[in-house]
């Protein structure tokens, strides 16, 4: 049988001087797949950028050597690789300093690993460097609590602790929100990530994200279930099926 070859991922130059910090995106981002390769000064990155032409660069602004507003600078000189600027600093002028000129997206410390990759994913999707992610070949039934989900059919059966079985009527999104959470009962997932996850041809905000959940928590809690989804303040969502 011939084995499937896969494309390589998406090569990201992160530009970090922070050797903690860098560590933890470099691990995030390799388990979603994709290159990475690290450097913590802006003059090195300029460098690296013109070497090894990543897909994306993820660019801290307070760098030694050069700083990241002028490593931006001669990025944009080059071309349109997509940039993600990242810095300490909330402050709006920065901001828009370097949206103006031509970063792609703005992250602000601290903030979630995971919602970091999740932003990737959406740039280089949205710049066309990376495609969607495949979906996998063998289709999963999940279980968490009293919840079976059948990837394949595209369906979620509900049973009570009575034994009462029941269809849940959900539409695409609610299903893979659900999918989502119970794939990894008790993980709690930020805003971000079930966006990219579950409406990966959106340009959904959080609110639309409460909204989905909101009416998926009213057709579980009606079907006897509960309260399995729970809101982790500041952080995003869990689903959380008991003992």
């Amino acid at each position: 049988m011939n084995s499937v070859v896969r494309p390589p991922g998406p090569l990201v130059l992160v530009v970090e001087d922070e050797p903690g910090i860098a560590d933890i995106l470099n691990a995030y981002l390799q388990r979603d797949g994709m290159r990475t390769h690290l450097v913590a000064d802006g003059l090195v990155a300029l460098a690296a950028f013109r070497e090894l032409a990543p897909d994306l660069v993820l660019l801290d602004i307070h760098l030694p050597g050069m700083d990241g507003v002028d490593v931006l600078k001669n990025i944009r000189a080059d071309g349109n690789t997509p940039v993600i600027m990242v810095t300490a600093l909330a402050d709006d002028v920065d901001k828009l300093l370097a949206l103006r000129l031509g970063a792609d997206d703005y992250v602000v410390k601290p903030y979630s690993p995971a919602e970091v990759v999740a932003r990737v994913r959406a740039v280089l999707r949205r710049t066309g460097a990376v495609p969607k992610p495949v979906a996998p070949a063998a289709a999963r039934t999940i279980r968490a609590g009293g919840i079976e989900i059948d990837e394949e059919s595209h369906t979620a059966r509900s049973t009570t602790p009575d034994g009462t079985t029941s269809l849940l009527p959900l539409t695409l999104t609610e299903f893979r929100l659900l999918a989502c959470l119970a794939s990894q009962p008790r993980r709690c997932f930020s805003r971000s990530h079930l966006i990219e996850t579950c409406l990966p041809e959106s340009d959904a905000l959080d609110r639309v994200i409460d909204s989905h959940l909101s009416k998926l928590r009213r057709k579980l809690h009606n079907a006897g279930n509960g309260e399995l989804i729970e809101t982790v303040r500041g952080i995003g969502y869990r689903l959380w099926p008991g003992d």
